[in-house]
This record gives C-alpha cells, sequence and structure tokens, in this order.
C-alpha cells in the first residue's frame, strides 16, 4: 500500500522526531519501521489539464506512520468531529494513495482509514459551511486532525487562511472510477439545495455487504443519479435572474451560477438536479410556459 502526497510530509516530521541525534545505522532501522516515509510521488508526466478520476478501488492493510497505527475497513456509519487541515501547491499534480492524481483546485480529500475513493460530507463546525469531496488519498497524520482537504475544499469550507477547522466528517459511500467531475457536481449541487444526506447515503450504498471493497453501480445511469436538469438560460442582471428562480421554485430546486461569459459576467439559471426524465420534462413545460422558450432538458453529462 502507498502513502499518499497528503501523507508524506508528516511521515517524514514523525520520523524524525523519533531518530537519535547521530548513527546511520538508527535512521536505516528507523526506516523499516516506515517504509513508505520520504518516497516522493510521482508527478503526472503531461503539461495538460490533470485526469479526474480513474485510480484503483482499495482499503489496504493495516500501516503504520510515525509510531502510530491505522486500520482501512468499511465504515457506513462513519460520523466524526475533529480537526480538518489542507493541502496545495506542494503536491499538486502528484499522485494520490489510490492511483489518481492531487488536483488542489477540485473538491478531494485524504482520510486515513475510510476507503478509497469514496465521498464524504464535511461542515465547518464555525461557521456552517459545508461541502461533499471525493476522498482519493491517505493521511493526515500529525496530532489530531481526521481529514486533510483540498485548497479548494478549504476555500469552499472558508478556513483556508487560518490553516485549520473544526469540522464534522459523515462519510457517504464508494465513490465511481470513472466519474469526471459530474457526479461530485451534482452531488454538491443537491447539498445546496438542500439536499438529505441520508438520501445521498442511501443511494451511494452497496446493496449488500461485501468482504472486499469493490466497485458499486450506485450513480450509474441517469435515472437513479438525479442527472437531468432543465436549463433555463443565462441573464446578464442578477435581478432577473433571481425573479426566474422565484417563478420556477415549484418546479424543483433551482440554481443561480455566476459564470464568465465572453460578454461579462452572466447569471444562469437551471432546475435541477431532477430524479428522471418525465419529471424533467414537467419542468421544461414550467419553464416554456413562464416565457423561457429556449429553455432544454440537458444530462449531467451534457453540463461540462
Amino acid at each position: 500500500m502507498r502513502i499518499g502526497v497528503a501523507g508524506i510530509v508528516a511521515a517524514l516530521i514523525g520520523v524524525i522526531a523519533l531518530l537519535p541525534l547521530s548513527g546511520c545505522s538508527s535512521s536505516n532501522k528507523t526506516a523499516k519501521l516506515d517504509p513508505f516515509a520520504g518516497q516522493g510521488s510521482p508527478r503526472y508526466p503531461g503539461n495538460g489539464p490533470l485526469p479526474r478520476g480513474g485510480g484503483r478501488y482499495q482499503l489496504g492493510e493495516p500501516y503504520q506512520v510515525a509510531g502510530r497505527w491505522f486500520t482501512p475497513r468499511e465504515q457506513p456509519g462513519y460520523d466524526k468531529v475533529g480537526i480538518a487541515s489542507w493541502y496545495g501547491p506542494q503536491f499538486h499534480r502528484r499522485q494520490t494513495s489510490n492511483g489518481e492524481w492531487f488536483d488542489m483546485n477540485y473538491l478531494t480529500a485524504a482520510h486515513a482509514t475510510l476507503p478509497l475513493p469514496s465521498y464524504a460530507k464535511v461542515t465547518n463546525l464555525q461557521n456552517g459551511r459545508e461541502v461533499i469531496v471525493r476522498i482519493n488519498d491517505r493521511g493526515p497524520f500529525v496530532g489530531d486532525r481526521i481529514i486533510d482537504l483540498s485548497r479548494q475544499a478549504a476555500t469552499v469550507l472558508a478556513f483556508k487562511e487560518q490553516g485549520k477547522a473544526q469540522v464534522r466528517v459523515q462519510y457517504l459511500g464508494p465513490a465511481p472510477l470513472n466519474d469526471r467531475g459530474t457526479e461530485l457536481m451534482a452531488l454538491n449541487e443537491g447539498l445546496r439545495n438542500g439536499g438529505s444526506t441520508s438520501i445521498m447515503t442511501a443511494a451511494l450504498a452497496a446493496p449488500a455487504k461485501r468482504s472486499n471493497y469493490a466497485p458499486r453501480e450506485a450513480f450509474s445511469s441517469p435515472e437513479n443519479s438525479g442527472a437531468y436538469f432543465v436549463q433555463v438560460g443565462s441573464f446578464r442582471d442578477p435581478v432577473n435572474a433571481e425573479r426566474t428562480r422565484t417563478e420556477l421554485a415549484a418546479s424543483g430546486p433551482v440554481v443561480i451560477t455566476a459564470v464568465s461569459g465572453a460578454t461579462g459576467q452572466l447569471y444562469r439559471v437551471r432546475i435541477g438536479p431532477l430524479p428522471d426524465a418525465s419529471q424533467a420534462q414537467r419542468a421544461l413545460q414550467d419553464a416554456v410556459n413562464a416565457g423561457h422558450s429556449d429553455a432544454k432538458v440537458v444530462t449531467i453529462q451534457g453540463i461540462l
């Protein structure tokens, strides 16, 4: 099993603390206790955008870092409060523990024992902000920290500047290997629109217990993924966008997203995510009846 990018520095600090002040033989002996410490994680070989998803499903055997033992395992009821930290530029574009590539601008995280890859909801208990992250790395291994978030996740939770925060971490379920960001986006859209954590957990849960961590078919098709949206329109004036959201509120969750267009800032209005095609068609008809003749139904794959 490989310790990922989030654990390298922490592991080194712990090993250095265990070393005597002199003696190469002591250094070698300590390295055997922690064979992962100091091994640099490979960098992404290309120059273009980092691929998302990929990697492999894994739990791994119990392992030791800086004198502490960690035992990865399936933990369907995981719900803990503790300290979150974040990692960013020094590990950007390096390989994570399950073989994905760390992108500090993506909503990912490192956890010492939860399955890889998986989804978890993280709430900043100091300001109430929350986000769903993809756990694809191992760590942190410092003090009482329970999760290490990407820079982007720390920004969303508004603790990037202070470095650490008291958080609640709730395990949601396994994440697909082939998600290119669309499912994670849909989960966070649902969260922003008041989506129930219990419903998300049920949707991601395996239909039966398995002895080994293996791919699950959660969110495998548009019909069960909440993968339909109605693209209502884009507005220059945020007041018009808000008025549209109000008039379509009965059709489903309505989201306004600020986007940069060729002619400046625009405010895009979408209804969704919606659970099936029939509900999407009803929402589309509502939008057309409200005067938005250019509205259309799109799937989650068509959004990015």
